[in-house]
């Protein structure tokens, strides 16, 4: 009569089907982390802060935390409640010593060293998570590959965004909740650290589904009360501590003359201008899903089918039910992305790149052990051993060479290329040929922000975040004779995109005339000189 152990959920689980997790006694698997690792972060940190372009969100964020450092408040401009402040705090935490020591280190580009520790530290939590959920340590290791080196993945991953934090929080708390031990605490973590996730970037609250059945299922029925109020009560005692912030300053709700808590959250998940549908073509969605694919298509749709292959294996695979979790979080933020009313971002899809990658591996791990099981008699072992090991290593060489040359481009291009000298040779003239930088006034975008903060223009009245010239009335009141109390505009492609709405802004560009001019094309950088009269 064959042993039986308990197991995740219940009572009876047969040990053959669950990989233990653990490093102790396995040179195999440390020596393959190690190596996958380190690959993975050389590709994602050489030539980080030269490439991909700078954006605007990046200075909004780098901005917000040289604030938090210089005791200014949750943010530079402080007119409204943003995403929850968690981000940014930790991004000030980060590069708090360093800015001590080097001010100028607190630039968007110098900043991207951040996100390359966050990066480490999400792909080291994909591995023990993918192991937790009983993958094999190839189809683990699989995934830190997918997760890590996919040219989408590189690119966003070296980028200042939120999402790449909440993601490290989230991971975390997958782990915590995939823990064997069936521990209170190990709830109690998940809650606390989901409420970390949650109060980083607020959208990736739609994964807490997820979440709590990955939970359901790794939690022992007789305690599973227990440990999951733990975990909501960890969550809601940390998860409320923002609201409970806004409710002190008399600041939650709407009310007259004052910003909202509520107002601020609608505005991130409800009120935004909708991208419109993402299969319709020519609609801001459409364009959003097509640079993903741009980047590569070998993880979205590769895990898509992963996740397929999970959801329609799970009655009969005891290994493809432990995965409902991460299939069901590619599922959830599959739809909203597909909300024909919903705003997607393009940095949107980082939530959902772990959970691609770990439905992925899994897929082809199911396949394998589908593809190389041993048959029950001898004749059916001889007959079919030789196709199957023909058929799984022609559809492993078929797959190596259809990603291998497209990755190698796309992270090549991210090894080599530099999209930022236009802002860095723009940072150098306003630095270097403008006499008098304190008595000076300039409109930017948030990517120079901070570069004009270090070269000695006056936060918030001289080195003027262009949008705040139009839509802050604190700002508007220095500026009682418009665009004719401005010295300089800095026309990038973000200002120039975004100055038909602006009033103040576009009359700055028509009645300036360029005295520098860096780059061409998309990432040309003009700074014109207003005229006075």
């Amino acid at each position: 009569m064959p042993q039986h152990s308990s197991g995740p959920g219940g009572r009876h689980r047969a040990p053959r089907t669950l990989y233990r997790f653990s490093f102790a006694g396995s040179f195999s698997e440390v020596a393959l982390c190690s190596f996958l690792f380190s690959v993975i972060m050389f590709v994602q940190g050489w030539n980080i802060r030269r490439y991909p372009m700078l954006s605007g969100d990046e200075g909004t964020y780098v901005a917000q935390a040289w604030a938090l450092q210089q005791g200014k408040g949750l943010a530079n401009y402080t007119y409204w409640y943003d995403h929850p402040p968690m981000g940014w705090i930790q991004i000030a935490i980060a590069t708090w010593i360093p800015s001590l020591l080097k001010p100028e280190v607190m630039t968007v580009a110098s900043s991207r060293l951040v996100m390359l520790a966050v990066s480490a530290v999400t792909t080291a939590l994909l591995y023990v998570l993918a192991r937790r959920l009983s993958l094999p340590p190839w189809a683990a290791g699989l995934a830190m590959l997918l997760f890590g080196l996919s040219p989408l993945a590189v690119v966003l991953h070296r980028e200042v965004f939120l999402d790449n934090l909440a993601v490290m929080w989230m991971l975390l708390a997958f782990c915590l909740a995939a823990s064997r031990s069936n521990s209170l605490w190990h709830h109690c973590g998940a809650g606390m650290s989901t409420a970390f996730s949650v109060l980083t970037k607020e959208t990736i609250l739609v994964v807490l589904p997820a979440l709590a059945v990955t939970m359901w299922q790794f939690s022992h029925r007789d305690t599973r009360k227990f440990t999951i109020t733990g975990a909501v009560t960890s969550f809601a005692l940390l998860g409320l501590f923002y609201p409970l912030f806004a409710w002190l300053k008399g600041e939650l709700l709407p009310g007259f003359k004052h910003a909202s808590l509520w107002e601020g959250i609608s505005f991130q998940l409800m009120n935004r201008t909708g991208s419109g549908v993402m299969f319709s073509k020519g609609s801001n969605s459409y364009g959003v899903l097509h640079s993903w694919l741009y980047y590569d298509a070998v993880l979205l749709v590769g895990g898509l089918a992963g996740t397929a292959m999970l959801l329609l294996t799970r009655s009969w695979s005891r290994t493809a039910r432990y995965l409902t979790g991460p299939a069901l979080a590619v599922v959830i933020l599959s739809l909203v992305a597909m909300r024909p009313s919903g705003y997607l971002p393009g940095m949107y899809v980082i939530q959902a790149l772990p959970f691609l990658a770990v439905t992925l591996a899994s897929g082809a791990a199911l396949l394998a052990h589908a593809m190389l099981r041993k048959g029950r008699h001898s004749a059916e072992r001889k007959a079919f051993t030789a196709i199957r090991w023909t058929l799984a290593v022609t559809l492993a060489a078929t797959a190596a060479v259809y990603v291998v040359p497209r990755w190698y481009v796309g992270d090549r291009l991210a090894l080599t290329a530099d999209a930022n000298g236009p802002y860095r040779a723009a940072a150098a003239w306003l630095r270097n040929k403008v006499p008098d930088p304190a008595l000076t006034r300039v409109l930017v975008d948030d990517v120079l922000w901070m570069d004009l903060v270090h070269a000695g223009y006056e936060p918030g009245l001289g080195d003027i975040w262009f949008y705040k010239a139009d839509l802050d009335p604190a700002v508007k009141k220095t500026m009682p004779h418009g665009y004719r109390d401005i010295d300089y505009v800095v026309a990038s492609a973000i200002l120039r995109r975004d100055a038909s709405d602006l009033p103040t802004v576009k009359a700055a560009l028509e009645h300036s005339t360029p005295v520098a001019i860096f780059g061409t094309g998309e990432a040309r950088i003009e700074i014109r000189e207003i005229s006075q009269h």
